[in-house]
């Protein structure tokens, strides 16, 4: 069953949890339109019961792997995954009598861990600076625990084409439909590249106009690689973003439908992560501050007549020990002091011009890349 045909009435009750997956909200950005002058509007896919897109390709991966014979009852689940697939497919699991086993690289939140071993899935944590290719790495380990378990199946997010199909299948027409085919920038999160290429062959399908823009992490390889057409091993390093970038060049994403690619850094998306929540009263995760980050740096091409979607992949809540967490901000030397609240509404505004969102981001954006010397 297909998740558009999952969807019941409102009215009716679904048949289990897996009905509640796709047509997530498209939330107009009241805040951030205001600032930038032309309607932005968010797909929140914290909205799936799983809290996150992956929630999609969990349901499609496995479906497709049912009827194609590699996946046979009472069998074991393997994923390399950052935390979000994982859970999804343990949500999918629990409902269809597989079990879960998930590699993940040690910068996972403490809440991605704590929510997958609830779920009931088997986590095995691997060092997040190992090379795809060393025997550690989380990639690797998945193929090697396929090898060796027994009626056992590796979807593999980064390489098996249903990743970018379910959303091929789902996200790209929930989009066109709700802008009412007025969409005319789409800016998403790279990691598998599943949700970007996806999306953006449908939405090109209809407009080629389309400007689908990738959110990459400073430490991987994607952006150069789009630029070049060639591996750069030294543009790998650690970093603290989840879900965004890659150190291998993943099969689902389609190079040839992504206009451009945007690098966020690690600080600028975690405060704007916390801006959105503060502003926009939507608490999402590490990856959507990216994606906001990266808006803000490629806004001066945008016209009054555009609208902008952005895709927010996961929930908030999954990096309350991280993001939302002051101390650990302090200690990665994202606060240099507390943040100011906002002044309750029966308290008048200081007669002090304070900078927006996009000077803030910009100002980040532009002290790292000095830092770097990445500046001329």
């Amino acid at each position: 069953m297909s998740i558009q045909e999952n969807q019941s009435s409102p009215l009716r009750p679904f048949p289990n949890v897996l009905g509640t997956i796709g047509w997530t909200p498209l939330i107009h950005l009241a805040s951030i339109s205001d600032e930038i002058g032309i309607p932005v509007y968010a797909k929140v896919e914290a909205y799936n019961p799983g809290h996150s897109a992956k929630d999609r390709i969990a349901l499609y991966m496995v479906e497709k792997a049912e009827r194609e014979g590699r996946l046979q009852p009472g069998g074991t689940l393997i994923e390399a995954s950052s935390g979000n697939t994982g859970y999804s497919l343990a949500m999918v699991a629990a409902l269809k009598g597989y079990k879960t086993l998930i590699t993940v690289p040690s910068k996972i939140s403490k809440e991605k861990l704590n929510l997958l071993k609830a779920m009931g899935a088997e986590v095995e944590i691997c060092p997040k600076e190992a090379a795809p290719e060393d025997p550690r790495s989380y990639y690797s380990r998945a193929v090697a625990l396929s090898k060796e378990i027994p009626n056992s199946c590796y979807l593999d997010q980064n390489h098996h084409l249903a990743n970018s199909e379910a959303h091929y299948h789902s996200t790209g027409p929930e989009i066109w439909e709700q802008t009412e085919g007025k969409v005319t920038h789409f800016l998403c999160a790279s990691g598998t590249g599943g949700t970007i290429s996806g999306t953006a062959r449908y939405l090109k399908e209809m407009n080629p106009s389309v400007k689908v823009i990738g959110i990459d992490a400073y430490g991987s390889v994607l952006k150069k690689y789009h630029e070049t057409n060639e591996f750069h091993q030294d543009e790998i390093y650690s970093n603290t973003l989840e879900g965004v970038g890659k150190s291998i060049i993943p099969g689902n994403t389609d190079f040839q439908i992504i206009d451009e690619y945007v690098k966020a850094a690690d600080r600028e998306s975690a405060l704007c992560a916390r801006q959105i929540a503060r502003e926009e009263g939507l608490l999402v995760g590490y990856s959507s501050g990216a994606v906001l980050a990266g808006l803000y740096k490629m806004m001066d091409t945008l016209q009054p007549e555009d609208c902008v979607v952005l895709l927010f992949s996961d929930h908030g809540s999954r990096y309350l020990s991280k993001i939302f967490d002051d101390d650990w901000m302090t200690a990665q030397g994202f606060l240099d002091q507390p943040e100011k609240k906002r002044a309750p509404r029966t308290t008048p505004e200081p007669a002090v011009q304070k900078p927006s969102i996009r000077e803030r981001v910009v100002a980040t954006f532009r002290e790292l890349a000095a830092s770097a010397n990445l500046l001329p």
